[in-house]
């Protein structure tokens, strides 16, 4: 067996007095496929951090083979410094390495080089990042959540990327489907401890349910020493007698280990608040269409959703995924064609830029909406304490407020919120988004359990074929198209995956398309200084108009607001109808000049 080119052993790492990690061992050898796994706040990013060389532990040691070469990807990369993303990703290769590798592993993942690194999205910065730490094809990749903003093209094009190489890997993700394919070993990061398995991915949950069931067996074994000494302290005649001092110390050592012994963490348990049923039909589409800057976004689209069905949106990013969701569920109006809802639909939207969340609003009053300690779950209340332990959250979070919480929390507090409301339409836009294992698991069995209609837009592979009855998927031109099942049905029925927007020709029908003067056709070349300044602005107005929908609609959730105030009623409707348009408005209008911006992106 060859020597590791990584060795981490008894690795100990505290914030404050709270132990992180207290003996954590990480071993790679050449080639090897690791998945790191664990909990949100387990301190698997810590792990690797150490691992990368980046912060030193309180205690244990790191041994990097001399001559080996490493790179670490972060969750959030750094790209300051650099005048475009071709210099940041050529600036990592090494003496030997390929200098054209830069430019088509940027080219692989949709950038063109010349990107200002200041001027990137979230997305675009990562791709970027990727494609520094694969360019100089090293000895060892450390890879923290690689999957994180990247589309399902792109995420299978990693897959495939990843497979050929003969590089050592280490990864972190929430992505099961990702982590199957890559993985052939485990490292699960449990209570501060390391244990590791020599299978894959597809083998990790049965071995955690047999590592916790033998110790639960083990901590009922230990339990029942425990009587057995103390019933023997109390009535055996030795006991009495002369009182054997050694079995008092071995009870008390007993005791304290029982104490001190941590247990597994807690499960997250959800149950989410049904509203009286709605019709049997929920969403009847009919021929709709929508145009965004003489693109097709969405076109001549119809469908049928009934009642108690999980519907899933995919497509490559820029699709229009969200448009269809908002066309289907009424917030936003075809440009052709007619959406009818059904009667007695009470919707709850859990959205992928968690806008409705107030970062100085407490964790508790999130949870309750203000009203004091109680939270109202399916009829019956709840002391929010016990909520929130639920969802993970230690009873001393309550007072915190949401601005500091992690991406993960922020994503439980929008699950608990979305949970408590009745409802029996669940709209999720991305909720697999900073969701550990254990907490993505319980929400599947939610939707499974959910008597309502889910509408759900995900790049979970895994996750849509849990939860998913139907997929509907982008065909390219504005096409959508209907398949029943989930995710790898849908592979199996169009014979391919989900693959770039930019493979299939965007142009709109030529029956909406006037030929375009010149002098239009070069004012389009370029965005003008109003339109560069809407596209900075318009998404933290989106946020702030989100943020008053969701508090106009928790006042009009008040069953006795109308009888008790008519007024206050009244206004609230009034602006609510206001805001949700002028939401609609802006969303518009961001897309079209998004569109316009990737469509002169393209042509330069």
């Amino acid at each position: 067996m060859a020597p590791p080119l990584l060795l981490l052993q008894g690795i100990r790492q505290g914030f404050g007095t709270t132990p992180l990690l207290r003996d954590a061992t990480l071993s790679v050898g050449p080639g090897e496929r690791l998945a790191l796994i664990g909990r949100n706040g387990s301190g698997k990013s810590t792990l690797l951090r150490i691992a990368a060389g980046l912060i030193q532990p309180d205690g244990g040691s790191r041994f990097l083979q001399p001559g080996a070469t490493l790179r670490y990807l972060p969750q959030e990369p750094d790209l300051s410094g650099h005048a475009t993303t071709l210099a940041y990703v050529e600036a990592a290769l090494g003496p030997g390495d390929d200098p054209y590798r830069a430019r088509y592993l940027l080219e692989q993942l949709g950038l063109t080089g010349e990107e200002e690194p200041a001027r990137l999205s979230g997305g675009e910065a990562r791709r970027a990042a990727l494609a520094a730490v694969l360019a100089p094809s090293p000895d060892i990749l450390l890879l923290d959540e690689p999957t994180n903003h990247l589309d399902l093209p792109a995420i299978e094009w990693l897959e495939g990327e990843l497979a050929s190489l003969r590089t050592a890997l280490v990864l972190i993700s929430h992505d099961r489907r990702f982590l199957e394919s890559l993985s052939r070993a485990m490292v699960w990061l449990d209570r501060g401890a390391t244990r590791r398995l020599e299978r894959g991915f597809a083998e990790f949950e049965a071995w955690r349910d047999e590592v916790l069931e033998e110790e639960e067996r083990e901590a009922h074994k230990l339990s029942r020493e425990i009587v057995r000494e103390e019933h023997w302290l109390r009535y055996g005649v030795t006991a009495r007698r002369k009182r054997n001092m050694r079995r008092v110390g071995e009870l008390q050592a007993l005791r304290e280990k029982h104490r001190q012994r941590r247990g597994p963490l807690g499960g997250v348990k959800m149950a989410a608040s049904e509203a009286d049923g709605s019709g049997s039909q929920v969403v009847s589409a009919e021929r709709i269409s929508k145009l965004y800057g003489g693109r097709a976004v969405v076109r001549d689209f119809s469908t049928r959703i009934l009642r108690g069905d999980r519907v899933g949106i995919v497509g490559p990013n820029g699709a229009g995924k969200t448009t269809l969701l908002n066309m289907l569920t009424g917030v936003l109006a075809p440009d052709e064609g007619e959406v009818r809802l059904g009667t007695g639909i009470e919707m709850v939207t859990l959205d992928q830029r968690r806008a409705s969340l107030d970062d100085a609003m407490t964790l508790s009053d999130a949870l309750t909406e203000g009203r004091g300690d109680m939270v109202h779950v399916g009829g019956t209340p709840r002391h929010v304490i016990g909520y929130m332990k639920d969802f993970l959250f230690l009873p001393e979070q309550a007072r915190t407020p949401l601005g500091v919480l992690s991406g993960g929390e922020r994503g439980r507090v929008m699950l608990a919120r979305a949970m408590a409301r009745p409802s029996n339409l669940l709209v999720l836009d991305e909720p697999t988004n900073d969701l550990d294992l254990e907490t993505l698991d319980l929400l599947q069995e939610m939707i499974a359990d959910y008597p309502g209609t889910v509408l759900v837009v995900s790049h979970d592979r895994d996750f849509l074929d849990r939860v998913a009855t139907s997929v509907i998927a982008y065909e390219g031109e504005g096409r959508w198209q209907d398949y029943a099942g989930g995710y790898s049905d849908m592979v199996a029925q169009r014979g391919h995956g989900v693959r770039a927007r930019a493979e299939a020709p965007q142009a709109a029908p030529a029956s909406r398309r006037a030929p375009e003067p010149a002098a239009a056709a070069a004012s389009r070349l370029r965005l003008t200084m109003g339109e560069l300044q809407a596209l900075k602005t318009l998404p933290a107005e989106m946020e702030k108009l989100s943020a008053e929908i969701a508090k106009l609609n928790d006042i009009l959730a008040d069953p006795q607001l109308y009888s008790r105030d008519p007024a206050r009623f009244a206004k609230a409707t009034e602006l609510l109808a206001g805001r949700q348009a002028a939401l609609a408005a802006a969303e518009e209008r961001w897309l079209e000049l998004e569109m316009r911006r990737e469509e002169i992106e393209a042509a330069s």
